[in-house]
């Protein structure tokens, strides 16, 4: 199974920290973040990334060229603007081949066990999905008893930014520039996205102080 790390994003709210840094290379526990991603698919067995770009995109191709230093091959898919996640998957989809795929967002942290994913059946995804967070109470979706995600439902969970997809959920879209969740929706409608609840360690790295608050976790965690 390939994978993709969705690293495109401007990280407006990480202003001014992004404005000469991509938020992929900006550092917790002294590593960028999308380093600790990379180090987490190679442990769980994944070689080949795909990685797209936008914003400040050459320094992440900089620091990792092919990726052989971490024992993967990386593959870039640049952007000349960050074409959100929907539309950043659809034009790497030459390089991520015909069968299902795993794609991360590139602004989490996370201990998920990725390669439990490659045993999964995918109708057309596979959502992991979390206890809903503080910054984010209501939650995205319900996951039923037999694992189906819906987008309705009492009690509700957050997508963690960590999915599996099958080409074909793509195949009707052909705007250069569109979100996932209005498909993922689509697909849900039809019984077609499967799910699980992962209670393990998960951060969204979406603001400074998430940052830093990871940049403790891996302090604490190695005994500094």
């Amino acid at each position: 199974m390939k994978a993709m790390i969705l690293a495109a994003g401007r990280g407006e709210r990480m202003r001014p920290l992004t404005d000469l840094t991509p938020k992929p290379l900006l550092k917790a526990g002294g590593l960028p973040l999308i380093e600790h991603t990379i180090l987490r698919l190679a442990a769980s067995g994944f070689r080949e990334i795909i990685v797209n770009t936008a914003h400040l995109g050459e320094q992440i191709v900089e620091y990792f060229d092919d990726g052989s230093k971490w024992g993967v091959n990386l593959q870039y898919s640049p952007e000349e603007t960050a074409l959100e996640t929907g539309g950043g998957i659809v034009r790497a989809l030459p390089m991520l081949g015909d069968d299902p795929f795993l794609v991360i967002n590139g602004d989490i942290a996370c201990d998920f066990p990725y390669e439990t994913l490659k045993k999964r059946k995918i109708a057309m995804a596979h959502l992991v999905l979390v206890p809903n967070p503080p910054h984010h109470p209501a939650g995205d979706f319900a996951l039923s008893d037999d694992g189906f995600v819906d987008s309705r439902g009492i009690e509700k969970f957050t997508f963690c930014g960590v999915g599996v997809y099958r080409p074909e959920l793509f195949s009707d879209c052909h705007e250069p520039r569109f979100p996932l969740a209005p498909l993922l929706r689509s697909a849900m409608q039809r019984g077609a996205v499967t799910g699980e609840v992962y209670g393990g360690f998960w951060m969204d790295i979406g603001t400074v102080e998430r940052l830093e608050a990871f940049d403790r976790h891996l302090s604490d965690r190695m005994g500094g």
